[in-house]
């Protein structure tokens, strides 16, 4: 793998991986601590619904201005103080912690500021890898990213866990305040090589942002793909429902749940790796549809087992086809958009991807409540599978598209 990421290494990618990796290890930790910290006050499956509905309305409301600002400012400055404030909801998760504040609706205004924060880290960190790898490199970058990222949802969710059953909020929040501030001071020295000359970008906000909705409706490639992500995870995603599942279906501890939030990045680092080493580019399109269904299909078999290591290896194989989408995905958005519009499309793609966790979140908790977690896991995955079908008919762009560069606008394929 090291071979894979050399040549990047020339950029400033290595440096900026040093600094999400800090992030996103904290960022992992806190998720799983505070979906059981809440359960456990509350034992009521429609709290954990509003753990991702509190993060997921500031998100909603916020994501226009961060598009925006991204295209207009530095976004490598925006990422920083962006993790900077999620630093800050560390340190008040642990005060309340040390207080011994076991209301939860403490804990849901924390995750509104929380969810303003991710508002601005979203784009700021989509758009950001492109001005830091050159193009030609990028396909590779991205999924060694993304793979490595992904080994930090494997390690994150399981210290998480095991800090917790150590030593409570207090000591894992105290790891995840440290790794958001490493992540801010790491950032802030990855150099910027690669950024196209800033714009003078004319009209209102709104008139700006419509530009990057405008531009995703002419794009049935990126519409496609990242409503596909929208609807298969809004509707199949089961994380939000790990608590449950290792508490009263599959009867395991705080150590067990970190287990299962890790098992998707198991299979998700080992599908990235090998993106990584042997990237490929033919008949993206439709791999990526079937790695969607494989991932309903493992969230199905998921849904209905009651023996952990069954459990834990559906979660991994949704874990490699979620990896295989996401590299697809990702670089069928970098390469349709042009770099002084990467901010507000990045934007855009946000809203989608935080409207299938966050929201997702909260349709999985709230089913749950009404349903049942294991029928709601059932219909969610059967969900997902009905969604690939249908955008298979309604998106053929994306289904017979073959190389990523097909996605490119006609300038910038004619200049690379």
């Amino acid at each position: 793998m090291s071979a894979s990421i050399a040549p990047t290494g020339r950029s400033g990618f290595i440096p900026f991986l040093a600094a999400r990796l800090a992030a996103v290890f904290a960022m992992q930790m806190q998720a799983v601590v505070v979906a059981w910290q809440v359960y456990d006050l509350t034992r009521d499956p429609l709290s954990l619904a509003y753990v991702g509905l509190a993060q997921f309305v500031p998100m909603l409301c916020l994501l226009m201005p961060a598009g925006d600002l991204s295209d207009r400012y530095s976004r490598k400055h925006i990422l920083a103080a962006s993790w900077v404030v999620e630093g800050l909801c560390s340190a008040l998760l642990l005060w309340l912690a040390v207080a011994g504040v076991h209301d939860v609706r403490w804990i849901y205004a924390v995750l509104v500021l929380f969810g303003c924060g991710r508002a601005f880290t979203g784009p700021a960190l989509q758009s950001l890898l492109p001005q830091i790898v050159p193009r030609e490199e990028l396909a590779r970058a991205l999924a060694a990213n993304s793979m490595l990222m992904r080994t930090a949802s494997i390690v994150g969710p399981v210290l998480g866990g095991a800090l917790y059953a150590l030593g409570g909020g207090t000591l894992t929040y105290a790891a995840c305040l440290a790794g958001f501030a490493l992540g801010a001071v790491l950032l802030l020295r990855v150099p910027v090589r690669y950024a196209a000359p800033r714009q003078a970008l004319t009209g209102t906000m709104w008139r700006r942002f419509g530009d990057g909705i405008a531009f995703i409706r002419t794009r049935p490639i990126i519409l496609g793909t990242i409503s596909l992500d929208l609807f298969a995870v809004l509707l199949g995603g089961v994380v939000a429902l790990l608590p449950i599942y290792a508490q009263e279906v599959l009867q395991v501890g705080p150590e067990g749940l970190g287990l299962l939030r890790g098992a998707m990045a198991v299979g998700e680092v080992g599908m990235g790796a090998w993106l990584s080493a042997r990237p490929f580019d033919r008949h993206v399109g439709k791999v990526m549809f079937g790695a969607v269904a494989l991932f309903g299909l493992a969230n199905l078999v998921f849904a209905l087992s009651t023996w952990f290591w069954l459990s834990f290896a559906a979660l991994v194989v949704a874990g490699a086809s979620d990896m295989v989408s996401v590299y697809i995905r990702s670089s069928l958005v970098q390469f349709s958009t042009p770099d002084t519009m990467r901010g507000r499309v990045s934007a855009v793609n946000m809203l989608f991807i935080g409207s299938s966790n966050e929201l997702g979140e909260f349709r999985a908790g709230s089913s749950a409540a009404w349903l049942g977690a294991v029928p709601a896991a059932v219909v969610g995955s059967l969900c997902t599978l009905a969604v690939v079908g249908g955008w298979m008919a309604l998106f053929k762009p994306l289904r017979t598209v073959n190389r990523f560069e097909e996605a490119a606008p006609p300038s910038a394929a004619s200049a690379g």
